[in-house]
């Protein structure tokens, strides 16, 4: 039976409900199909690993504190994490990944690493 295939158009013979012509069609239909998607999730990843890497950067021995301006010096966008943690008193830590941030005073921040990062 004659087919023709869905991403190039080309004629072939095969099975009645094959849609494609090849392996490299199938997936270039698909890779086509969700790459708006991909690209997006890929630009937030590259993102909050940029923003771990910078974390992890200024803070070797498990606590430091650090000016903001270091931070957005090397990059870093507070607008985006991976989760928070409030605590009883109501501070809020910010974590991307393990690697977290508390806003302190005068635009300092106190850089943790959460142990028991996955529950």
């Amino acid at each position: 039976m004659k087919n023709t295939c869905r991403e190039c158009g080309e004629g072939f013979i095969g099975r009645s409900d094959k849609v494609y012509c090849s392996d490299q069609c199938r997936t270039t239909f698909y890779n086509r199909q969700n790459s708006d998607a991909t690209r997006f999730v890929r630009n937030v990843n590259n993102i909050l690993r940029k923003n771990r890497r910078i974390l992890a950067s200024y803070n070797p021995e498990g606590k430091s504190k650090i000016p903001r301006a270091k931070l957005l010096d090397k990059g870093f966008k507070f607008s985006y994490y991976t989760n928070t943690y409030t605590t009883k008193s109501g501070k809020t830590y910010y974590f991307c990944y393990e690697q977290g941030y508390l806003p302190i005073d005068y635009d300092y921040y106190a850089l943790v690493i959460r142990e028991d990062y996955v529950d």
